[in-house]
């Protein structure tokens, strides 16, 4: 192959790498981050929940803790599944524990957390519901189960010195349903439950 055949080869893929580069790397990128803004702003801007004075509370899409800075739950708040994302609700380190259902480490933990949670709510241990001793594949789930959000129902409302009947109302009204009606289970956003309970 000659020096002109081969120059000829190389200006033929710096074009294609620079019409690609173009094409796929900014227009592609700039239409569709354009149809997200224009047809979904909400999604496309992260899914952020706002408290009533319109500050960003966080995402509907995450997670987070509603305990103090050693990890004690706050009774005046509902609290979410137990996260395994690096220190606790890390969204830079997504991940589960991956201990297997016989590991003796996730069945002390689940011992320990039933037993802080049972103290907590005043429910008896054999009565909760597994997502509130269990982390999700994330670590970062934002959704509890109803039967965990109504759980806690006495606490708050105690904590609060709100009836049991208007915070059972609140978390009634927050249940989401099944994606499509028929896909996974019926779920309650904590961020967004946690922000209504703040309007009452």
């Amino acid at each position: 192959m000659n020096t002109r055949t081969l120059a000829r080869q190389w200006w033929v893929a710096v074009r294609a790498m620079l019409v690609f580069t173009v094409v796929l790397g900014i227009a592609y990128t700039a239409a569709v981050s354009g149809l997200g803004q224009l047809l979904f702003p909400h999604q496309a801007n992260g899914s952020i929940v706002e408290t009533a004075d319109g500050k960003a509370a966080g995402s509907s899409l995450l997670g987070q803790s509603f305990t103090t800075k050693k990890g004690a739950a706050l009774p005046e708040w509902f609290q979410s599944r137990p996260s395994a994302a690096g220190d606790g609700y890390d969204a830079t380190a997504s991940s589960a524990s991956n201990y297997g259902p016989n590991n003796k480490d996730l069945i002390a933990a689940i011992k320990e957390r039933k037993a802080a949670v049972a103290s907590s709510d005043g429910v008896d241990a054999s009565t909760i519901p597994a997502d509130a001793v269990t982390a999700s594949g994330s670590g970062l789930d934002p959704d509890i189960s109803p039967a965990y959000a109504l759980q806690q129902v006495d606490r708050v409302a105690a904590a609060r010195n709100l009836s049991k009947a208007t915070v059972h109302r609140l978390v009634e009204s927050r249940i989401e349903g099944r994606e499509a009606g028929y896909l996974g289970e019926q779920t309650v956003n904590v961020l967004e439950l946690n922000l209504a309970l703040a309007r009452l």
